[in-house]
């Protein structure tokens, strides 16, 4: 049986909906007493939390547990465990097209992933075909068991904790953590396999996020990024209903060493009147809004079975800057859809020049297993694809890249977060995917909100000058 003190090693994949599952993950097994390690050749157990979303995902994924499996030959590791979406989309495949990992594991192993790894270490193998109930994934007899740790539960699965509260052990020291505020999802787009495996739109409780908020508040965390498949449903199952999300805004906004409180994946058809300006009228709420568009024709949006149309967008964003001109806007949008003419694709173009956003993710259409849009006819030819993504990402890249030079001039707040003390992000940036800014000028700690004027823009990264 594997000694009390192993060490483990996890690597965490995809969104921050994740990192925030992987970092819940690892206070479970220091919680079970497990030590955690940076290294993953000085680790006697590597857990990989895989994204399952698309291709490339689910190749990057494979690839990691690939390589840590290696670490078994060269390294000190005795196990190799898959967990995350992945392993919870394709449990049995997984587990039978990759022998090289030693479990595969859903999220209903998360609350006893101490045991587990324990058992796993100690050599119970898994079977190479796994029973699709996951409440039967590695069965731990009694007989079988360590020694059980505390027993607890993740914030927002299953039932309340027995033991001490678990919170998070960071990933990094990051000034910005994101704070998972709900999982699932109960839209039905058809391109999106989500709600298949992560189930339902299932909020956590105000008082949990506030708590878990505080703890991180305390570890230096600066801006709390909320984060959910879609975080405009948020408390629609709670005893608040529509008012939810500002009403956690304001209590997030009280917690003292918080300083941005920033708003990821809101849906357009789920903005109603008024949430907005509710959102805005919170302090510390910054004027960032991510908008899932996906498209603008208004036949390829019933076909993704999504609402909306130019006219619409374009009413929400003149609503969106009437309250806040300085916003940042982001959003995603996939061409080459199933049935996508030329006409659809003009308006998409259309709406993308119109739209003046800050930045846009664009992504061509590919067939995800699962989902109903793999078998709608009207499937566009992969050359057609490739060249509209083309197309797009180059207006998207101008479009975003005048949006920056718009901003010379503008005096921002910029949260630092590399080590060289200059580097960080303004208000309008979201985390990784938005840019960057460097304010020249002395050096400050991470962590530090330094106000400085936009001197220069290098496509969607910043230079500013720090204000006297």
């Amino acid at each position: 049986m594997a000694d009390v003190t192993a060490r483990v090693h996890l690597v965490s994949l995809g969104c921050a909906r994740n990192d925030v599952d992987s970092e819940e993950l690892l206070a479970r097994l220091e919680q079970g007493g497990f030590e955690v390690t940076d290294d993953p050749e000085a680790a006697n157990a590597i857990v990989v939390n895989t994204c399952g979303f698309i291709d490339a995902a689910k190749k990057d994924s494979v690839d990691t547990l690939l390589a840590a499996a290696d670490l078994k030959q060269s390294g000190a590791a005795q196990a190799v465990v898959a967990v995350g979406c992945m392993a919870e989309r394709y449990g049995d495949e997984l587990a039978a097209a990759l022998p090289e990992a030693d479990a595969v594991l859903g999220f209903d192993s998360y609350p006893d992933i101490a045991d587990r790894l324990r058992w796993i270490m100690a050599g119970g193998h898994h079977r190479s075909h796994r029973p699709r109930d996951r409440r039967k994934l590695l069965p731990l007899a009694p007989a079988e068991r360590p020694a059980a740790a505390r027993s607890v539960t993740l914030p927002g699965h299953g039932a309340p904790a027995t033991g001490p509260r678990v919170l998070r052990h960071r990933l990094d020291n990051s000034p910005m953590a994101p704070l998972k505020v709900a999982s699932g999802c109960d839209r039905r787009c058809t391109f999106c396999a989500i709600p298949s495996f992560r189930g339902s739109y299932l909020s956590r409780g105000t008082d949990e996020l506030v708590g878990e908020a505080r703890w991180l508040a305390e570890q230096g965390v600066k801006e709390l990024f909320l984060v959910s498949e879609n975080t405009s449903s948020y408390g629609k199952d709670l005893p608040a209903g529509a008012r939810a999300l500002e009403l956690l805004l304001a209590e997030l906004a009280r917690i003292d060493g918080i300083e941005w409180l920033r708003v990821s994946y809101l849906q357009p058809a789920e903005l109603r009147p008024g949430m907005i300006e509710g959102m805005l009228a919170v302090d510390k709420v910054v004027p960032y809004f991510d908008l899932s568009f996906q498209h603008a024709a208004p036949g390829v949006l019933r076909r993704m079975r999504r609402f909306g149309d130019p006219d619409s967008f374009l009413g929400l964003l003149d609503r969106v800057r009437s309250v806040a001109p300085e916003a940042g806007i982001r959003s995603n949008v996939i061409v080459g859809f199933p049935g996508e003419s030329e006409t659809d694709f003009a308006t998409l173009c259309d709406f993308a020049a119109a739209a003046r956003l800050d930045v846009l993710g664009v992504f061509g259409y590919s067939d995800e297993e699962g989902t109903e849009a793999a078998a709608l006819d009207g499937k566009l030819p992969d050359e057609v694809i490739a060249e509209r993504l083309e197309t797009m990402s180059r207006l998207a890249e101008e479009v975003s890249a005048q949006r920056a030079e718009d901003r010379v001039g503008e005096r921002v707040r910029v949260l630092v977060e590399h080590s060289d003390g200059r580097t960080g992000r303004a208000v309008h940036q979201g985390p990784e995917v938005d840019g960057s800014t460097r304010v020249e000028g002395r050096r400050h700690e991470v962590g530090s909100l330094v106000w400085a004027t936009v001197t220069a823009a290098d496509g969607i990264d910043l230079t500013a000058s720090e204000a006297s």
